[in-house]
């Protein structure tokens, strides 16, 4: 559904299903089907898995086994809390690993794959600072789903390492931000236009609102005079009110 979504938007979008054992066993192999599935079915993906601390040694061996087989990485929560076994992935870790948080891992945790950064989440949750540059690791900007402004990261990312270091530069901080490249080499040949010129680190680090005006992926322009050019963004917007509406009605039948 997320993928589908994605290709009526236009936007590029890596999928994963997040494997656990917090529904049992049978729930575990539900996830491991799904990431199979999508994938055997062309999806641009890679194998999901939740949380070490939230799988069994079992799940977490055949995730990266499902992942070696689709030859992807493995998108796993690693170390966002102190209580994460996150040395059981030792084992199994590959260059091609997307590592998110971080934030408990020693500086020579010997895991291997791409720190994902994500400081608003992080401060959200109250998880303490994961100081991503003291990694040997590649170290890339997250959301964790808190939310879809980038340069806002950016932004937060450069003040939060700035509050515990004050080495830390703009420079370093969009060396994060532009390993999404990495991430998603496709997305090289996309082009944004912004309102504001010239777009460089130490400039944005202090100028919040920057918006774009034009989006172009793969040849196709996605956004432009302030709207979506391939869906209705207001039908969306209101289809979302009533979709939250039904689920905060079922969260408070729940208390």
């Amino acid at each position: 559904i997320i993928a589908q979504a994605c290709a009526e938007v236009g936007v590029r979008v890596n999928c994963s299903y997040g494997i656990t054992d917090r529904h049992g066993p049978e729930g575990a192999a539900r996830g491991l089907a799904e990431n199979d599935r999508f994938l055997r079915e062309g999806g641009r993906g890679m194998v999901g898995l939740h949380a070490a601390f939230t799988c069994s040694d079992d799940t977490i061996a055949a995730a990266a086994q499902l992942a070696a087989d689709h030859e992807v990485g493995v998108h796993v929560h690693v170390a966002e809390g102190r209580e994460d076994t996150w040395q059981r992935l030792l084992e199994y870790t590959r260059t091609d690993w997307w590592l998110v948080h971080g934030v408990y891992l020693p500086d020579d945790h010997g895991l291997f794959g791409t720190i994902v950064h994500n400081p608003r989440s992080n401060m959200n949750n109250s998880v303490a600072y994961a100081q991503p540059q003291r990694f040997l690791n590649p170290v890339a900007l997250g959301t964790d789903g808190i939310g879809a402004d980038m340069l806002e990261e950016f932004r937060i990312a450069f003040v939060a390492a700035r509050a515990s270091d004050v080495t830390s530069t703009p420079d370093q901080v969009w060396e994060w931000f532009e390993s999404g490249w990495a991430l998603m080499p496709e997305a090289r040949s996309d082009v944004v236009t912004w309102d504001y010129e010239p777009m460089d680190p130490w400039r944005l680090a202090y100028s919040p609102g920057t918006s774009p005006t034009e989006v172009v992926v793969d040849g196709k322009t996605l956004w432009a005079n302030g709207a979506p050019t391939k869906v209705d963004g207001d039908e969306i917007r209101a289809k979302s009110a009533e979709a939250a509406g039904r689920l905060f009605e079922r969260l408070d039948s729940l208390v």
